[in-house]
């Protein structure tokens, strides 16, 4: 045994395509347990992944493993590679058959014949018989001393197995049984102890094993030292035809084989039959595959990451906000705050902006019920006090006139209690009436028509003219807004009887409707003495009244705030301002002197 074959008999075995990939899956499976333990360390979601979370990143992998499934179940790779082994094995075999049909043929029965005269017969050029040339060649057969020597140098870089044929199918030349001087005889035996593969690997196995289609494919046989016609491919090419054919062994890998006959003289002298080793190309398909999944692999751990982050702006804000949204339903002592998160133009900002003005809304609600409950308070009060210190004097009054004033202090006060509970009950239920009740188209001019005539018949005594001036506006209803009409008649008989109340005997309340723009104006004028420019705004406010001594109690001081309340519902907006004096119906700079010539209280709605 010479120096180098000892070497190559200790030298280790290089790990197969199987082994390889299921050391990378491992590996690959390490490296994703240790990202995922990095990810929960270090990003936002350590307690666990929230469920928008998991469905971003589920859904991006399953996009992902599609893809990939689709390019290893779909590539073409593998056909293009098992063409390019059957045209490589068949310029190979044409090579080495015509150098052995060159060099390898002697007569059997040894008659000296000259290889030019056969070449030129072969070619026309000589003007020998040409049918004595050919069957002197036909008298040639192949020699595997000679053979061999020009089988091994082109046979085994390549690591293909070559056999050759006689005219018969008689097995002449193996390259797996030949081997030169010095050389170790080596041949895989199976381990001793074979191991069952783990669950890794029964599952690649069975994912390359989907992924190959084999199928319909023939099987491979070895035959050994049997006849070769045992192979369709070696009897086709015994008749001068070359055939390639593809198979599969037992294990399921490619085998690739071409028969190429040995011809000289256009004569059949045998057979060479090339075939791959078992998993040549499956090994190469594996490696292909291989980097594929190892690309998936990084572009799965992109995406997961990818994924994160992208949840983590969705998921993140939302988680917060929820938790703020809770806190302020929980919320007993303090105020709880919503994240500020409308730097943001996507729809995380327009959903903070919407809780942040909802919550804003809802604590200037609550501020309201308070400041109201608070107002309602002190307002009954006033009455009840008054009532308490009558029915407690009643009884110790001594002259009838005594007791007359009592009673009468007493059913004032009623009077003014039950006007109370009204007008209170009137403003509770407003808002929740307007945002029940849906809008109709009102012509405010019919409106304003119907709610004059109604109010002149009904107060005709002492009591100042209500005078309608509606001014013309092109269209068929140009004074029509949505709305609710009971609503908006509310605030006009508000408005006239505060105009009234204010007005001196014998004047006049004048109703004017303007058309503005894309908006209607109704303004209610009187001739009273005007509002003080410092309570133009306080006349709004619940439960304030500005009258005279002698018509204190007449009323609630809710009306001139129901009125607004009912505006800003409609969309539109209602003021008071003062009437210069220069008669009813202009407005300021009409050319009045510029004194107060009474009140105008003035609402604008959007017109339909």
């Amino acid at each position: 045994m010479t120096a180098e074959a000892d070497r190559s008999w200790q030298r280790p075995e290089a790990p197969t395509a199987k082994e390889r990939v299921a050391r990378a899956l491992r590996a690959g499976a390490d490296r994703t347990r240790r990202a995922f333990a990095w990810l929960g360390e270090y990003l936002p979601f350590r307690h666990g992944f929230s469920s928008l979370t998991r469905r971003i990143v589920v859904l991006n992998l399953i996009g992902l493993a599609i893809l990939v499934s689709g390019i290893l179940y779909l590539n073409q790779f593998r056909a293009g590679l098992i063409d390019a082994k059957v045209q490589s094995l068949l310029t190979q075999g044409e090579i080495i058959a015509r150098a052995i049909a060159a060099s390898a043929g002697v007569d059997t029965n040894e008659v000296p014949v000259d290889p030019e005269s056969l070449l030129e017969a072969e070619s026309g050029a000589s003007g020998g018989d040409n049918d004595d040339a050919l069957g002197g060649a036909l008298g040639f057969t192949i020699d595997p001393e000679r053979a061999a020597p020009i089988l091994r140098p082109l046979v085994k870089p390549t690591g293909s197995r070559a056999r050759i044929y006689n005219r018969d199918g008689a097995l002449i030349l193996d390259s797996d049984t030949f081997y030169s001087r010095g050389e170790v005889l080596r041949y895989d035996l199976p381990p001793p102890n074979i191991e069952s593969p783990d669950a890794l690997i029964s599952f690649w196995q069975a994912v390359k094993t989907n992924m190959s289609r084999y199928d319909h494919l023939p099987l491979y046989t070895e035959i050994g030292g049997a006849n070769g016609k045992a192979y369709p491919e070696v009897a086709t090419a015994l008749t001068g035809t070359s055939v390639p054919i593809v198979r599969i062994n037992d294990k399921g890998e490619l085998v690739v084989s071409v028969a190429v006959p040995i011809q000289r003289m256009r004569a059949v002298l045998g057979v060479l039959l090339l075939s791959t080793r078992g998993g040549d190309i499956d090994n190469i398909v594996a490696a292909e595959r291989w980097g594929i999944v190892r690309v998936s692999l990084f572009a799965a751990a992109v995406t997961i990451v990818l994924s994160i982050i992208l949840a983590n702006t969705i998921a993140g804000p939302v988680q917060r906000l929820a938790a703020a949204a809770e806190n302020v339903r929980h919320s007993v002592k303090g105020r709880a705050e919503i994240p500020d998160f409308t730097d943001r133009s996507d729809e995380i900002g327009h959903l903070s902006g919407a809780l942040r003005d909802m919550t804003s809304a809802l604590y200037r609600r609550i501020d309201a019920i308070e400041s109201f409950a608070a107002d309602v308070s002190h307002e009954l009060k006033n009455p009840l006090t008054s009532l308490r210190s009558a029915t407690e004097t009643l009884p110790l009054a001594k002259t009838q006139d005594a007791k007359e004033r009592l009673m009468e202090i007493i059913k004032h006060d009623v009077k003014r209690l039950d006007r109370l509970i009204s007008d209170i009950s009137d403003a509770s239920r407003l808002d929740a009436e307007l945002a029940r009740e849906d809008a109709k188209p009102v012509d405010m001019a019919e409106l304003l028509r119907t709610t004059v005539s109604l109010f002149n018949d009904i107060h005709r005594d002492d009591t100042p003219e209500v005078v309608l001036d509606i001014a013309y506006a092109p269209g068929a209803h140009p004074y029509r807004v949505t709305g609710h009409d009971s609503r908006l008649s509310q605030v006009i008989v508000n408005l006239l009887d505060n105009a009234i109340s204010f007005s001196p005997p014998g004047g006049r309340v004048a109703v004017v409707a303007r058309r503005i723009g894309n908006e209607i104006q109704v303004a209610v004028e009187d001739e009273g003495p005007g509002i003080p420019e410092e309570n133009l705004e306080r006349i709004f406010e619940r439960f304030y009244t500005d009258r005279p001594q002698e018509n204190f109690g007449q009323n609630s001081g809710l009306g001139l705030n129901i009125s607004r309340q009912i505006a800003v519902g409609h969309g539109g907006r209602l003021w008071a301002e003062n009437r210069p004096s220069a008669g009813l119906g202009r407005g300021k700079g009409d050319g009045g002197t510029g004194t107060t010539g009474g009140a105008r209280f003035v609402m604008r709605l959007r017109a339909a």
